[in-house]
């Protein structure tokens, strides 16, 4: 089994980013929102397992999703603030 390739959405002094385990890694993102859906699209598009981490801005852990090989559906493990 491989390990999964992690990716992180967090805030940032610019809006928010996406780092992880990609080429151009961090992106900058002006909303959340935005950062969070190229972070998803990120994800799904890995060859091997993925999993996404977000942030609120308090550094609290928003929600992590388990991206299963090959654009399977995403497991979520989400947890309100």
């Amino acid at each position: 089994m491989t390990m999964p390739s992690y990716l992180f959405v967090e805030p940032s002094d610019d809006g928010w980013i996406v780092r992880g385990d990609f080429a151009d890694s961090p992106r900058t993102f002006p909303t959340g929102a935005g950062a969070e859906e190229a972070a998803r699209d990120l994800a799904q598009g890995l060859a091997d397992d993925g999993a996404l981490v977000i942030r609120l801005r308090d550094g609290a852990r928003a929600g992590r999703f388990l991206f299963p090989p090959h654009g399977g559906a995403p497991e979520a493990s989400a947890r309100r603030a």
